[in-house]
């Protein structure tokens, strides 16, 4: 793969928060402060933050593969899942332990991730295989043998019933849908913009976000007619829907800045700056504030999403973070 295309195979390989009860758990976590989760890229490395503390802070540092890029939490906060984009594994994570006790081997440099609502299945975007592996999460190991997509694909999102994958493929400038019931692909892709890298859905299911690296876009999908709805003018890195799905988040990673894009008008409200270099992006629980991970800068960044500005300090984790997931501690 060449410099450039492994660079957008890594540098964007983040978590999307698809729906509250995904990768953001479940109402019950959401009455503690959440552990923050955060793959970094050139450490290969997790740090866990505890956004309780005043500042918050890293509380630990998990070795996991090489290059760690993306990380979905299970419903039930008890695992998280890292994708190691150059070990073509993925790393299971005890949260209460905060230590590796699994890995999984999937296809050629998975990418991102996304559990399904009842926590059973995790999909995986193998982006040099142009395939999606399903992880077993009772077993740990893969659920039949991966699933073709498009070219490149990235981003992947799993509708809040449960009953679809969508996948971003990246050198095709579409979307696969996966039918999670048979695990294979129907439909025909659905046409978005220049290399889409991030995906993420709305709490209500009706919307899908795409972010569209190589047209600083968004497609919004209308997930009834399996189309675009709209495009706005924002975009570069991912993207997170808020928990009661009036907002979505999008790292604006060139121009170090975050869009807030408003759902109902489908139109950016505010632009936040942020960090060196914004990929990752993650909406706490509680829906009070939005966790950053500046590439670049080796930093987070905290959004208060009531006034929507940056709050605090940067907090200082390893080298090239790439996502963030959230799960509640351990009681």
């Amino acid at each position: 793969m060449r410099a450039k295309e492994m660079r957008e195979g890594c540098a964007f390989c983040a978590v999307m928060i698809l729906s509250p009860v995904l990768a953001l758990g479940s109402a019950s976590q959401a009455e503690a402060s959440p552990l923050a989760y955060v793959p970094n890229g050139a450490s290969d490395n997790v740090s866990v933050i505890d956004t309780a503390a005043v500042p918050p802070k890293v509380v630990a540092t998990i070795p996991v593969g090489t290059r760690p890029s993306g990380v979905v939490v299970t419903p039930d906060g008890t695992r998280a899942y890292v994708t190691n984009f150059f070990s073509n594994t993925v790393s299971v994570i005890d949260t209460a332990a905060n230590t590796v006790t699994a890995t999984v081997t999937v296809g050629t440099h998975p990418n991102q991730a996304a559990v399904t609502p009842d926590g059973k299945r995790v999909y995986v975007t193998n982006t040099d295989s142009n395939s999606v592996s399903v992880v077993d999460t009772a077993s740990n190991t893969l659920d039949g043998p991966p699933i073709p997509v498009g070219a490149f694909p990235a981003g992947v999102a799993i509708t809040p019933d449960g009953t679809r994958a969508y996948v971003a493929d990246g050198r095709d400038g579409a979307v696969s849908m996966i039918d999670t019931a048979a695990n294979s692909v129907v439909g025909p892709p659905i046409p978005v913009g220049n290399l889409p890298i991030a995906i993420a859905i709305s709490p209500n299911g009706a919307r899908a976000f795409v972010v569209n690296n190589g047209s600083r876009t968004v497609s919004v999908i209308d997930i009834a007619r399996n189309a675009v709805a709209a495009t706005v003018a924002a975009g570069g890195g991912t993207v997170a829907i808020a928990p009661d799905g009036k907002h979505a988040y999008v790292s604006n990673s060139p121009l170090n800045s975050v869009s807030v894009i408003d759902v109902a008008a489908n139109t950016v409200a505010a632009s936040i700056a942020v960090g060196s270099f914004p990929t990752g992006i993650a909406v706490t629980p509680d829906g009070a504030r939005v966790y950053v991970a500046n590439l670049s800068s080796n930093d987070l960044s905290v959004i208060d999403t009531a006034t929507n500005t940056v709050t605090g300090s940067a907090i200082p984790v390893g080298k090239s973070p790439e996502a963030v997931g959230f799960a509640a501690p351990s009681k």
